[in-house]
């Protein structure tokens, strides 16, 4: 029973992992697209609407994506003053219910909502005002909700870290991580 959960949190923890990934392939697409149009602005005089709107698109994407990988990272934010001075059970005991309490009810909240969001946009055929702009903002829309589906699915590999961490299954805050 004991290799099963660690075993599990691993497997979320690749899937996090990919999110990550993910994410630094959305970055690099930002960062292409960036100087692509900074190029063309400067060097040729020439601005493209879609091209500067699949910047946000992209920022946006990565910020999403990010927060999943983030999770998992244990990069996000909390109080470490009190936090860092509990005992290893007390903090995965805070880990587990403040997942269950707030991180879950905020996905499914944010994950049920946001197709409506995307659904709309869809139902009404949105895209950009601008002319030049891009199509199909229900994409962009819809990665809002499938984002929060991916952190749903990585605290889940955050809440069997913290019960291997509970049950000494393994130290504190020694997992694999992404390294690129």
């Amino acid at each position: 029973m004991t290799h099963r959960l660690v075993r599990a949190e691993r497997l979320f923890n690749r899937f996090s992992d990919g999110i990550g990934v993910f994410s630094a392939v959305l970055l690099l697409l930002l960062v292409l697209n960036v100087f692509y149009d900074v190029v063309m602005r400067y060097l040729f005089n020439d601005v493209s609407i879609g091209m500067q709107e699949l910047e946000w698109h992209l920022f946006s994407m990565v910020f999403l994506f990010g927060v999943a990988y983030t999770l998992k990272a244990d990069g996000h934010v909390r109080v470490d003053v009190i936090y860092e001075r509990l005992s290893v059970k007390r903090r995965a005991v805070i880990d587990i219910l403040g997942t269950v309490l707030f991180i879950w009810p905020f996905c499914f909240l944010v994950a049920y909502y946001g197709i409506g969001f995307a659904y709309e946009a869809y139902d009404i055929s949105e895209m950009s005002g601008d002319p030049g702009g891009l199509p199909y903002r229900w994409i962009i829309k819809g990665m809002i909700s499938l984002s929060f589906i991916c952190v749903l699915i990585s605290s889940i590999g955050f809440i069997l870290r913290a019960v291997n961490e509970y049950f000494g299954l393994q130290q504190a805050h020694q997992y694999e991580t992404f390294k690129p």
